[in-house]
Order: C-alpha cells, then structure tokens, then sequence
C-alpha cells in the first residue's frame, strides 16, 4: 500500500530553523535527522515537530540523553580534509 503524501503545510521549513532559539536557554536549534524535533544542546532539550509546527513548550519538551547529544553533535561537525 502506497504511503500517502504529505500536506506541504505539515511538513517544517527549515528556513524557519534560523529564526528559531530555545525558549528556554535562546540558543539554536538543531534539526534532528527525521526532521521531527528541534534539539537544543544547550538545555539538552527535544522540542517536537506536530503536522510542520514546532512545539517550542516546556510542557512539550523531552529530555535528550548525554549519549544522543554526543551523536547530534558529530552528526553536525563539517567533514575533516
């Protein structure tokens, strides 16, 4: 069964990740890898994405592991040449 496509409107543009901070430290915001929550590093905090709308609440919020910080982190550094 085809997977249906998704609302334009439900899916984050993440051109809007730059005008994004932590509400709670206001310090960017990393994309996680399945676009489905805004991380801040600073707070160790995972705001989630609903239908293309991040949820930049508190009540909303999870807590990121030190260990999953650690891989976000790598995953943002630019390739060494």
């Amino acid at each position: 069964m085809p997977t249906p496509a998704l609302d334009p409107r439900h899916v984050f543009d993440v051109k809007t990740l730059e005008m994004l901070v932590c509400p709670l430290t206001k310090t960017r915001l990393t994309l996680s890898a399945d676009h489905g929550e805004l991380i801040s590093m600073a707070a160790r905090l995972a705001f989630p994405i609903v239908k293309g709308v991040p949820l930049l609440s508190l009540d909303e919020a999870r807590s990121v592991d030190p260990d999953e910080l650690r891989l976000l982190a790598r995953a943002e550094q630019p390739p060494h040449h």
